[in-house]
């Protein structure tokens, strides 16, 4: 074991001791399971400096509301990843910096719903705890990005061996393992190396982990090469242990379509199907206000209206409508292609094929013209802001800055 993994193994033990954490587990599991969203999403985004990153990460924030993000392989460091995760609409970051541009781990979380403790980090991992606010339960995170070499990956398995003789609490461990467990996890290419894969369930099994399933596209990660010579692999994964189970026995797994990388995000559902709350309350877009057609809507209102209280009820209900008929087509069309394209990328894990795989770059390029469009429509909207606030423009954009920060 090397230097690193030394100082990792030391600074865990020293913090849980420090913290009394020793003991701790087995109260935290008799914590009944409590009906909180609580998402977490993990993603090897291919560099987090392609301004198609952020609006990737503010889709899924906004679909699927994760407390937790872990991404990987963001090909940045230093001041710029600060600015970048600044930008994102998490106000907690723990960054293990890409090295020479390659590699490195970012865990972004919102402070509101969980208490992140940064227990250690090196190269191929990090490691935190989670109390979950709302309902005080605390567990150990792992995110992890191995390495394509496979002697670098041994020490990953090493490590995370070690890490397990240290406690008995809840657990994840989840990232980009860089290796098919399975032959079932691969397609295409040779086939998954028998060595490599028991040393890997070696690892597992020493961790206690579990692999709960999935839902989605089998494979995470493709070469995106033509048929003859494609590549398909299930390397990005999720494990818990049974101190999770219990904490979490609904939780799901889902692979979210693939799209601005080669690998898809790997979304864990500690209670799926609970809903995010209340309805989103009426607001007026000020981008209405260059819609040809909007006096309309407000003369509508007026005309068959006995007082004011009739005239806002009868423009909230009409405008309503209007905006899902005049600007809503865009994200209508946005949100069948994303379904679309996890249909192809579904079958083209199944069966692939040379029409699948043409079908699904069309689909992409679809996607990337909708999202233009979208980006657009937003531009458009943030012109229209800058002319209604005048002077008041910086206060504006601090305000704004701020509520993106706590958007869920």
């Amino acid at each position: 074991m090397g230097v690193g993994a030394v100082q990792l193994m030391v600074r865990i033990r020293w913090i849980w001791k420090g913290e009394a954490m020793v003991g701790l587990p087995n109260e935290v599991c008799q914590v009944p399971a409590l009906k909180v969203l609580m998402n977490s999403i993990v993603w090897n985004c291919r560099g987090a400096s392609k301004p198609s990153f952020q609006k990737r990460v503010r889709e899924m924030v906004q679909k699927h509301n994760p407390a937790i993000l872990v991404v990987m392989e963001i090909r940045v460091g230093g001041n710029r990843a600060r600015q970048i995760t600044e930008r994102l609409p998490f106000d907690g970051a723990i960054r293990s910096d890409a090295v020479e541009f390659a590699g490195g781990i970012w865990v972004l979380w919102n402070s509101d719903r969980v208490d992140v403790a940064h227990l250690a980090s090196i190269e191929q991992e990090i490691h935190f705890t989670v109390k979950v606010l709302i309902s005080n339960v605390i567990w150990l995170f792992s995110a992890v990005y191995a390495s394509p070499k496979c002697a670098e990956r041994h020490i990953l398995w090493n490590n995370l061996m070690k890490v397990a003789d240290l406690h008995n609490m809840p657990w994840v461990i989840a990232g980009d393992f860089n290796e098919p467990l399975v032959n079932d996890d691969k397609f295409g290419s040779k086939a998954v190396s028998v060595n490599s894969s028991l040393l890997f369930k070696e690892c597992l099994d020493k961790c206690n982990m579990i692999d709960i399933g999935f839902a989605g596209p089998r494979y995470t990660w493709t070469n995106r090469r033509e048929i003859q010579v494609l590549i398909q692999q299930r390397i990005d994964k999720s494990f818990v242990n049974p101190q999770w189970c219990l904490l979490y026995p609904n939780a799901k797994v889902t692979h979210l379509p693939r799209y601005h990388s080669d690998h898809c995000p790997v979304l864990l559902e500690m209670q799926p199907g609970v809903s995010r709350g209340k309805k989103r309350s009426f607001r007026f877009q000020t981008c209405w206000l260059l819609d040809p057609t909007f006096p309309d809507i407000v003369s509508q209102a007026w005309g068959g209206a006995n007082n004011l209280v009739e005239v806002v009820e009868s423009f909230t209900r009409n405008v309503v409508d209007w905006n899902k008929n005049q600007f809503g087509n865009i994200y209508t069309r946005k949100k069948i292609l994303m379904a679309r394209i996890n249909g192809i990328q579904k079958a083209i894990a199944f069966k692939p094929s040379s029409f699948l795989l043409k079908l699904e770059v069309d689909l992409l390029r679809d996607l990337d013209l909708v999202l233009n469009q979208e980006k657009e429509l937003w531009a458009l909207k943030s012109r229209v802001n800058w002319l209604v606030q005048g002077d008041r423009n910086t206060a504006f954009f601090h305000v704004s800055t701020l509520v993106r920060r706590k958007r869920n």
